[in-house]
C-alpha cells in the first residue's frame, strides 16, 4: 500500500501505538481520502505531533450505542473497536487557528488497550489489519459492480441528484466501492458495517443492501426503483 511518499507493506512498518481521532459518522478506508478541518485544540496538538513524527492518525467512531453526533462528544467516549490508520498527505493553516488537512487510508486497526499519558490526546497500542496491505486484482473479481451502480442510480435519481458517470465508469472496482462508502450520507452503525466488511465483496454487498433499505424506507417499494 502506498500512501503520499510513503509505502507502508508489512506490520514492521507500523506503529505499535497509535492517535486516534475520534469522530461519529466518519468513515476512512484503506486506499481513500478524506478531508478534515482541525479546530479543537487536543486534536491540533495531535496533528501537530503526528506531523513532527511519522504522519499517522487513527479514525474510529465513538461507541454505537453511545447515540453521539460529529459535533457533541464527551471527553473520553467509548470507542468502536475498529478503526482505520491514515497518513495526513496535505495540510494547510487557514490563519485563524484551524488546519485544513487529508488522509490517506493505509489500513484499519483493532485497538487493544489505551496508553495513558500527559497528552491531552489520546493513544492506543493496535492490531493492524496487515491483510489490508496486500489487497490486489483478485480483490476486485466477485465485486457484483452492475448491483452497485444500480444503487447507487437509484438513490440519486430518487434524490433527484446527479453524478460524473464518465468517471464512475471508468473508476475501478476498488475505488468505487470504498468512494462511494465513504461518500454514503448514511449513520454511524452503517458506516461501521462498511469499515468492519471482511473484504471488497462483503462491502459491495453491504452497500447495496443498506441502500436499499434505506429507499425502502424513504420513497417505499416501488418497484422501479432498482433498475
Amino acid at each position: 500500500m502506498q500512501v503520499g511518499n510513503a509505502r507502508y507493506l508489512t506490520e514492521n512498518d507500523l506503529p505499535d501505538v497509535l492517535p486516534v481521532f475520534p469522530i461519529a459518522g466518519v468513515l476512512l478506508l484503506p486506499g481513500g481520502q478524506l478531508p478534515l478541518n482541525i479546530f479543537e485544540p487536543r486534536y491540533l496538538a495531535m496533528f501537530d505531533a503526528a506531523m513532527a513524527g511519522n504522519r499517522l492518525i487513527g479514525m474510529i467512531q465513538p461507541a454505537l450505542n453511545e447515540g453521539l453526533t460529529g459535533d457533541i462528544l464527551p471527553e473520553r467516549p467509548a470507542l468502536c473497536q475498529v478503526g482505520c490508520i491514515g497518513r495526513i498527505t496535505s495540510l494547510t493553516e487557514t490563519g485563524d487557528g484551524r488546519y485544513i488537512t487529508s488522509l490517506g487510508g493505509i489500513c484499519r486497526f483493532r485497538l487493544l488497550d489505551e496508553v495513558n499519558g500527559t497528552k491531552p490526546y489520546r493513544n492506543f497500542r493496535i492490531a493492524p489489519f496487515i491483510t489490508d496491505l496486500k489487497a490486489g486484482p483478485d480483490e476486485e473479481a466477485g465485486v457484483d459492480r452492475t448491483g452497485l451502480l444500480s444503487a447507487f442510480r437509484a438513490y440519486l435519481d430518487a434524490n433527484k441528484l446527479e453524478a460524473d458517470w464518465e468517471s464512475v465508469e471508468r473508476a475501478s472496482n476498488v475505488t468505487l466501492v470504498n468512494s462511494l462508502s465513504m461518500m454514503s450520507p448514511f449513520g454511524p452503525a452503517e458506516k461501521q458495517a462498511l469499515l468492519e466488511a471482511p473484504d471488497l465483496k462483503t462491502r459491495a454487498e453491504t452497500l447495496i443492501a443498506i441502500t436499499e433499505i434505506v429507499l425502502a424506507r424513504t420513497f417505499g417499494d416501488a418497484d422501479t426503483r432498482l433498475q
